[in-house]
């Protein structure tokens, strides 16, 4: 049966169908290519297809889904080009943002730093009950100490844009995990958190850029230059 909503009630349906998706995808319920079918998802979810493509359109925003012409919706293809090209803005979007956060930041914004990386180091990446994906308090943990490092620059427009990019690459990091298990993230998380405190911007700068190449590298197979060095 259809859920129908009262005047003012699509919406929510809408963003409800819409948590549903992102919720689905992040989990892995559906693999690289798979198609998300309007028609199906209205039937599954008992929704009208108005509120299912309302929420494909805003999962499509999100990076998470692709709009495909005359196909529908589907979720990302497992492509390598794709996923180091967010890798490369978020390169030389974020290190620069952290520059600024450094420069800017109070002593307020130093102990948000210090709270959310201490978060972060306390909370397990996985759980037995969660299966081989990474915990859910455990992501929201590692975007709200991301997100901190960079509030400091006091820019809201720019900390949108970072918002945009983190969701687009939010997929692709989950990815990585079954690609470089054995990966160090706890240690860079760390070596962030000092050298942003110290105020040390070409060390923060640095930390960054190789804490997101190691994901890039990680999605392909390839090797970060300075593992390569460190080798």
């Amino acid at each position: 049966m259809t859920r129908t909503a009262p005047t003012g009630g699509k919406q929510m349906l809408t963003e409800q169908i819409y948590a549903h998706l992102r919720d689905a995808i992040m989990r892995g319920d559906y693999a690289p290519g798979d198609a998300l079918k309007p028609q199906d998802l209205a039937k599954e979810q008992g929704v009208s297809l108005a509120v299912v493509r309302e929420a494909l359109v805003r999962v499509v925003g999100d990076g998470l889904a692709d709009r495909l012409p005359n196909r529908g919706f589907a979720v990302p293809e497992f492509s390598d080009r794709r996923w180091q090209e967010i890798a490369e803005a978020r390169r030389t979007i974020e290190p620069v943002l952290l520059r600024m956060s450094i420069e800017r930041g109070d002593v307020e914004w130093e102990a948000r730093v210090r709270a959310a990386h201490h978060r972060l180091a306390r909370t397990p990446a996985f759980v037995p009950e969660e299966g081989e994906y990474y915990t859910e308090a455990w992501s929201e943990a590692h975007r709200v100490f991301h997100r901190t490092l960079l509030e400091g620059c006091g820019n809201p427009v720019l900390l949108e844009t970072f918002d945009r990019m983190w969701t687009a690459s939010e997929l692709a990091r989950r990815w990585s995990t079954h690609r470089n298990p054995g990966r160090d993230g706890a240690d860079e998380h760390r070596r962030l958190e000092e050298a942003a405190l110290a105020r040390d911007a070409d060390a923060a700068a640095e930390a960054l850029t190789r804490h997101l190449t190691l994901t890039a590298a990680a999605l392909t197979g390839g090797t970060c230059p300075e593992t390569a060095k460190e080798a």
